[in-house]
């Protein structure tokens, strides 16, 4: 059985991510195969907010070239946009980054 860490792996940290903060929507890259559900669940358990949303996008792996030329690709990878509810605390996790 999957925890919560095996679910939610790490943060995402853009400037597009956290002008997204003020909004209480937070980024976070998830399992393959991690579900909209197990993400609220793992949230919410982590971090002790309440959760009003999630989003999920699968980012496929960018083409990339090595040192001898040959062509190879990055990892494809999910990332999750979990919008929190009102008068949920934020995560301290974001804080200082903003």
């Amino acid at each position: 059985m999957k925890t919560a860490y095996d679910v939610i792996l790490r943060p995402v940290i853009t400037e597009k991510s956290m002008e997204a903060v003020g909004d209480k929507k937070y980024v976070f890259e998830v399992a393959p195969d991690a579900g909209k559900v197990e993400i609220r669940k793992a949230v919410e358990q982590i971090f002790g907010v309440k959760v009003m949303s999630v989003n999920t996008v699968n980012v496929k792996g960018k083409a990339v070239r090595g040192r001898t030329g040959k062509m190879g690709r990055k990892p494809d990878r999910k990332k999750a946009i979990v919008r929190l509810t009102d008068d949920s605390k934020a995560i301290e996790l974001f804080e200082g980054m903003i």
